[in-house]
């Protein structure tokens, strides 16, 4: 039997991940079954073991890839010229977290919620995940301190308070979503701008 390509056994390895992504959106990940996501794939149980020894390792996987989705947004976000606004940084965030998913089989906002409780228990998934939403407020500071640069912040004004700010908003958003009623971007950018309002007055003597 002939041995599959590099780019096959990467497709194999993939469609196993989309099929337990979308077993996990929609049953979570202590409701899925490794029976469900071999169900899921269509293939033989020897042949999706053959790619991941365990549920364990595809919920890993599913964090990893869901914590990355947010670390993409602000790399493009730091990528693009002119620097965004922080409007516009807002908007897209708000977005993000209203649309993703919908024209797939899975959602990987979802995915994230759960990924936060599972990496509550996991000491191994609790500190990539704190490296990731540190690496993530490392980004938003550099737009922060772009946008000081630029006069759209106070010369005063601190990056590395604006990137705590930022990266608290997203699981905010995401709770919104799923859990609440969704946020839209006019509801955050108008929110932000009067808390903004109200705290520039109590400072002032």
């Amino acid at each position: 039997m002939p041995r599959l390509s590099e780019e096959r056994r990467e497709e194999r390895r993939r469609h196993i991940l989309t099929s337990a992504w979308s077993c996990f959106s929609r049953n979570g990940f202590h409701a899925t079954s490794m029976d469900d996501v071999i169900a899921a794939t269509g293939m033989s149980s020897s042949a999706v073991y053959r790619y991941f020894r365990s549920k364990d390792d595809l919920i890993d996987a599913a964090a990893d890839e869901a914590l990355t989705l947010f670390g993409d947004l602000f790399e493009r976000l730091l990528e693009r010229r002119p620097t965004p606004s922080p409007a516009e940084v807002l908007r897209t965030m708000a977005a993000e977290a209203h649309d993703r998913g919908k024209s797939q089989p899975y959602d990987l906002t979802r995915i994230a919620i759960q990924a936060w409780g599972e990496a509550l228990r996991s000491p191994e998934l609790e500190g990539r995940t704190r490296t990731f939403y540190l690496g993530v407020r490392d980004k938003l500071a550099e737009l922060a301190r772009r946008w000081r640069e630029e006069g759209t912040l106070a010369s005063t004004a601190d990056p590395e308070k604006v990137a705590t700010v930022l990266m608290t908003l997203m699981p905010g958003l995401l709770v919104g979503r799923h859990l609440v009623t969704p946020v839209d971007a006019d509801q955050l950018v108008g929110g932000l701008s009067s808390l903004a309002l109200a705290l520039g007055g109590a400072s002032r003597p």
